[in-house]
């Protein structure tokens, strides 16, 4: 199983609906909402280009927003991080 974990930016939660949009691909396995990150658990990964779209809803006001992490990782061996994690900002 690999988990895609996507740190929320300050002032941000999980728009209402899009957790259920996420669900809808076949490769996700489930997702888990936390006040600052969304992990979506996958069965596995392939050769194949995948697309996340998270729509976010700001609740709070923040400046000097920081960039948001994007970590993939095997659930089973969390240390042996394989892909690069990534770093962007909301638009």
């Amino acid at each position: 199983m690999v988990i895609v974990e996507v740190s929320l930016l300050s002032g941000f939660i999980l728009a209402p609906g899009s957790r259920m949009l996420l669900e809808r691909k076949i490769i996700v396995k489930k997702t888990e909402v936390k006040a600052d990150a969304v992990y979506i658990y996958l069965e596995k990964l392939n050769d194949e280009s995948q697309t996340f779209i998270l729509q976010l809803e700001q609740i709070v006001q923040m400046k000097n927003l920081k960039p948001a992490i994007i970590k993939v990782y095997d659930y089973y061996q969390p240390g042996r991080l394989q892909i690069p994690s990534y770093t962007g900002v909301g638009s």
